[in-house]
């Protein structure tokens, strides 16, 4: 199974508009980020975890021709505006299946009413399929996937397990018998925004003293703002089995 970095910043990205932050200004391109996403990959399936707006970019960047398809872990518009740019992929196989809470769903059915419409249907629209997900795992493809419930401020929002793999994003609580569901891991990846403390999102004491009490074989940060610093600032004082994603890292398990 492999993970693909499509995206590790948080919802303005790296950079920022209209700032001049030196992390903002920096050449190095780990430190230049898109929107959070990840692919999620094995044999020839692909699945995606969340299609913000950066989704067209992230897709020619990696070449993905085909996905099976889109995990969503909330209605946030960094992690949601990028659906219309499924479009390609509905061209090419019907109806891309999508995967969210029945919330969310609905939030999506307002705020992209076009493509969710049944009469009068604009020929152009991506056509989805709905699959609600609730606190029961499910399997796609063969392989078990397990939701985890977590709270992003005074959001619910859901986390997906693969086999092996956790993906946690814009995580700032979490209850004990969520915790349960992430014994074993050999990869986590959960947000860590910044040094500061912020309402909804683990900073990255929080996200490390998270990984501390997880214990996966390796942990790996994402949903990054400028304010975390310089990308390789960073990674030097981190533990040697925490590290920095960035745009395009792809790991195997």
């Amino acid at each position: 199974m492999k993970i693909t970095f499509l995206g590790t910043g948080t919802s303005q990205g790296i950079p920022m508009i209209a700032n001049n932050d030196p992390v903002c200004l920096s050449t190095d391109p780990k430190d230049k980020r898109l929107r959070s996403s990840v692919m999620i990959s094995w044999d020839d399936v692909n699945y995606i975890i969340d299609c913000g707006p950066d989704f067209r970019q992230q897709m020619l960047r990696e070449n993905v021709q085909t996905i099976n398809g889109v995990l969503f872990t909330h209605e946030h518009a960094d992690h949601t505006a990028g659906m219309d740019d499924l479009r390609p992929y509905t061209f090419q196989m019907g109806e891309v299946p999508i995967y969210a809470q029945k919330r969310v769903i609905e939030n999506l059915k307002i705020r992209f009413a076009y493509i969710f419409e049944t009469k009068n249907r604009y020929a152009g629209a991506p056509k989805l399929s709905e699959n609600l997900v609730d606190s029961s795992s499910f399997v796609l493809n063969g392989v078990e996937v397990t939701p985890i419930n977590v709270m992003h401020g005074n959001l619910p929002i859901v986390a997906y397990r693969f086999g092996k793999i956790a993906y946690i994003t814009d995580l700032k609580t979490i209850a004990e018998e969520e915790k349960q569901k992430l014994k074993n891991l050999e990869i986590l990846v959960v947000n860590a925004l910044r040094i500061d403390d912020h309402p909804t999102h683990l900073n990255l004491e929080e996200a490390l003293a998270f990984v501390d009490e997880i214990k996966p074989k390796k942990a790996y940060f994402t949903h990054i703002s400028h304010k975390l610093g310089f990308h390789d600032s960073v990674q030097k004082v981190l533990p040697d089995h925490v590290f920095l994603s960035y745009d395009g890292l792809q790991l195997e398990v």
